[in-house]
C-alpha cells in the first residue's frame, strides 16, 4: 500500500456514521402530527389523543383503509380516549379511565371498539357513517354536548361517524349533595342550580328551605322568590321578593341587585292581580 493510502483509509473509516452538524439539527414536519381535543360536559371531562394523517387526495374508505378490517384510527397507534368519570356507551357502562379506540369500517355501518389498556374490550357498538364536508386531516370533535350526553365525531375525507356518550351527571350531583356540609350558602347554590339548570323547582324549594333554616339572607330569599315565580305562584314570589329587598337594603351587600329585585316584585304583583 502506498503511503498516501495509509492515511486516507483510516480517515474515511473514522468519518463513517458522522452526520453533518447542520443536517443533524433539521426538524421536519410529521406525516401524522398528534392532536388532542377535550371537553367538560356535566361533571365529566372527555379527552382524546390521536394522530392526524392527511387524505392528500387519496381514496381513504375502501382504499387506504379497507372495509371489513380492523383499523387503528390513523397513525401507528390507536386514538386514546379518557373519561374522568363513569359514562355509558351504546347503553353499556364504561368506568372512568383511558381506552384505545379502534373500528371496523364498512359502507353501511361501522363497529367501534373501546379496549382497556390492560387488554379486553370495554365496549363495542355499531354506528352508521354519514357523508359530510371534506376533512383532509383525520379529526375528532365535540359537535354538541349537554349535562346528560356528549357526541364525539370522527371525520376524515368525506365520511364522519358519531359516538353518543351518556353522562351520569344527575346521579353524580346527587352524590355530591348527599355529602354537603350544613352551610346556608351551599344549599342556596344547589337550589339555584336546580332552578337554572335542572328546572326541578320542587327540589330547588327543598334545598332553599334548608338554607333558610340555617340563615335568612337576601340571597336565599331571592332564590326562593324566583323558584315560586317559575311555578307561577306570583303572589308568593312577590312577597318573597319584597322580603329579599328589605334584607338586602339592611345588609349593605355591594352585590345586592336592588333594582332587579324591586322590579321583579312589582311585575309579579301585577301578574297576581291580573290572574284573579
Amino acid at each position: 500500500m502506498r503511503p498516501a493510502q495509509r492515511f486516507v483509509l483510516p480517515l474515511a473509516a473514522a468519518l463513517i456514521g458522522v452526520a453533518p452538524p447542520a443536517l443533524a439539527q433539521v426538524e421536519l414536519p410529521r406525516e401524522s402530527p398528534p392532536g388532542r381535543v377535550s371537553q367538560l360536559a356535566g361533571l365529566t371531562e372527555i379527552a382524546i389523543d390521536y394522530a392526524s394523517p392527511a387524505a392528500g387526495g387519496r381514496r381513504i374508505w375502501g382504499g387506504v383503509v379497507p372495509y371489513g378490517r380492523l383499523w387503528q384510527g390513523g397513525g401507528h397507534q390507536a386514538p386514546r380516549v379518557r373519561f374522568s368519570r363513569d359514562v355509558t356507551i351504546g347503553g353499556k357502562p364504561v368506568p372512568a379511565g383511558a381506552y384505545d379506540l379502534s373500528a371496523i369500517p364498512d359502507r353501511a355501518q361501522w363497529t367501534v371498539i373501546l379496549s382497556r389498556e390492560s387488554g379486553g374490550e370495554a365496549a363495542r357498538l355499531v354506528v352508521r357513517p354519514h357523508a359530510g364536508p371534506l376533512h383532509d386531516r383525520l379529526t375528532f370533535s365535540f359537535p354538541s354536548f349537554s349535562e346528560d350526553q356528549a357526541i364525539v365525531e370522527l371525520a376524515w375525507e368525506r365520511v364522519s361517524v358519531e359516538l353518543l356518550i351518556g353522562l351520569d351527571t344527575s346521579r353524580q350531583v346527587g352524590a355530591t349533595l348527599a355529602g354537603l356540609d350544613s352551610t346556608w350558602r351551599t344549599y342556596a347554590n344547589v337550589a339555584r342550580y336546580m332552578l337554572e339548570t335542572k328546572r326541578d323547582y320542587e327540589a330547588g324549594l327543598h334545598y332553599v328551605d334548608q338554607s333558610l333554616a340555617l340563615r335568612e339572607d337576601w340571597f336565599n330569599v331571592w332564590i326562593r322568590a324566583l323558584l315560586l315565580a317559575a311555578k307561577r305562584d306570583f303572589k308568593g314570589a312577590a312577597s318573597e321578593a319584597e322580603r329579599a329587598y328589605g334584607l338586602g337594603v339592611k345588609s349593605g351587600d355591594p352585590i345586592f341587585p336592588a333594582p332587579e329585585i324591586k322590579k321583579a316584585a312589582a311585575d309579579w304583583s301585577a301578574k297576581d292581580v291580573a290572574a284573579r
